[in-house]
């Protein structure tokens, strides 16, 4: 039995690396991750405990109970046709450049390069987001069992949490490729069963629950826009949509199946099932998640003039020692994810450097005596405190702090890496039945699942780039530059730039994913 368990996990490793050798990479990277390690990092970078938690307010402001009630499951599924699409794509290429590579294969160099970069645009966004959610969490737990703590508050000691745990993420990174897996592993229980204990404790403490009728009905304009009207075309296509972008933020980040396929046995299948898994089950945790904290509320008005933040809804329902350990639940479960995206981000510029993509390519493609690309992770560390800098900026509105900084940094990632996830999924789509389908794939299913995933793609990146409050309209009369969603700026600016250089230099001497493997 033992000569045949071995027989097995050699001729599968052998398998793991003709595979990416006929796809021009010689094996690099530690191949040591298993196929639950390859969904636990999805499902990790989804982390409900993060999104679900963080981004609230997003939804509560802009559409309240009903929209995010009826707005989560809906765009859950659809989130799911893309994740289904992308599975057929990684286990037909698992290679480490994932999306980018993709693009490539399908669609030529110069989608590639878009792609890529796009990429690498929506992951740094994300690790950034993920970060300084879990500093603002952390800062509000210290804060809730230490009064002295909560009154000496400030952004510039959130923002140096943010700093302090972006480094230790990258420590772990650099020198524990082991310790990451396991981490990934426990992320998945620790998400599973603190998302449990939170839905029971909200369920069983609080004085009373909302009715079924508030849950599934009432609606909140709370942006300043059309006088918060909840009702007319202005409510309904401007203000409403940005509410989806509650589930397109924390439904993220399940590329990294696909970015760490190079470090996965049997990655054509397991990276695969790492994608859609991690999306159905957190579509579905996440879910029960926040029907929880619908009928959580106890104040409607108040937590409006909260500006939607979850402490605020945990504080009218429970007790401060409840509260706090509620959000000790949510800043753990947001530690684990900030790890897991810092190791997508660092694998995704490893593989885009490694074809000599982006500037200082040389450095940031070599691994260290441990297979870990240190350089990259590093990168990914000091670009996410700079991207998060206008955080230190106070930004109140209705008289609440709103973290207009984070949303902005949020939508980044939102249209940054689904706008990368769009172009590969239309190129396999345009291949038809010329495409090469692995072991995992859709048969005609793909023929309307993949222009459903662009279209849907398509329509929530431009809501991504709304302004999420009045001030921040260019048009309005109390316009401020501290109230802007700043995501048209980064993300149409970084495209400029991208074209600009493409037609100037780029196209000159990039051709593609460079092979490193002998044919």
């Amino acid at each position: 039995m033992v000569s045949i368990d071995a027989e097995a996990r050699i001729s599968e490793e052998d398998s793991d690396e003709s595979v990416l050798a006929a796809l021009g990479y010689k094996q690099e990277l530690t191949r040591s991750w298993s196929g639950f390690s390859n969904f636990a990092i999805s499902f990790s970078m989804i982390s409900i405990l993060s999104g679900c938690f963080t981004s609230f307010g997003l939804g509560w402001n802009n559409g309240g109970p009903a929209a995010i009630a009826w707005g989560w499951p809906l765009v859950s599924i659809l989130i799911l046709v893309i994740g289904f699409c992308m599975s057929e794509l990684v286990s037909a290429f698992p290679t480490s450049g994932g999306i980018y590579w993709w693009a490539s294969k399908l669609g030529g160099p110069r989608a590639g390069y878009y792609t890529g970069w796009l990429n690498m645009i929506g992951l740094l966004a994300v690790t950034a987001s993920v970060a300084y959610g879990c500093a603002s969490f952390f800062d509000t737990v210290v804060g809730t069992f230490s009064q002295s703590w909560a009154a000496g508050y400030s952004l510039t000691r959130v923002f140096i949490e943010f700093i302090v745990i972006l480094a230790l993420a990258a420590t772990v990174n650099i020198f524990s490729s082991h310790l990451l897996a396991i981490l990934n592993n426990i992320s998945v229980w620790w998400h599973v069963v603190g998302a449990a204990a939170v839905v029971v404790i909200l369920f069983a403490l609080p004085d009373h629950h909302a009715s079924l009728g508030a849950v599934l009905t009432h609606t909140v304009n709370n942006t300043g826009f059309f006088g918060g009207s909840t009702s007319g075309a202005g409510f309904l296509l401007f203000v409403l949509p940005i509410s989806v972008i509650l589930t397109q933020y924390t439904i993220t980040g399940y590329d990294a199946s696909a970015h760490l396929s190079e470090e996965t046995k049997s990655a054509s299948q397991a990276a695969a099932k790492g994608i859609w898994q991690s999306i159905l089950y957190s579509g579905i945790g996440g879910w029960i998640l926040l029907l929880a904290f619908l009928f959580a509320v106890q104040d409607e008005d108040g937590l409006t003039k909260a500006n939607g933040a979850i402490p605020a809804l945990l504080g009218q329902s429970l007790s401060p020692n409840w509260t706090g350990a509620v959000l000790i639940i949510s800043t753990v479960g947001q530690f684990f994810c900030v790890f897991a995206s810092m190791t997508s981000t660092s694998r995704m510029m490893y593989a885009f450097s490694r074809d000599r993509a982006i500037p200082a390519a040389g450095t940031l493609s070599k691994l260290n005596g441990r297979h870990v690309p240190v350089a990259t992770v590093l990168a990914t560390a000091v670009t996410s405190v700079i991207l998060t800098l206008p955080a230190l900026v106070k930004v109140d509105i209705n008289g609440s702090p709103t973290p207009v900084a984070f949303y902005a940094v949020v939508s980044i990632g939102v249209v940054g890496l689904y706008l990368s996830f769009a172009i590969p999924i239309f190129l396999r789509w345009k291949a038809g039945d010329t495409f090469p389908a692995g072991k995992w794939n859709l048969g005609a299913k793909y023929k309307w699942m993949a222009p459903l995933a662009v279209v849907e793609i398509l329509v929530t990146s431009v809501i991504a780039m709304f302004p999420t409050a009045e001030a921040g309209a260019p048009w309005s009369p109390d316009f401020a530059w501290k109230f802007v969603n700043y995501t048209p700026i980064v993300v149409l600016g970084a495209l400029a730039l991208l074209w600009a250089a493409w037609h100037l230099s780029v196209k000159k001497w990039f051709t593609g994913p460079k092979t490193t493997i002998d044919a």
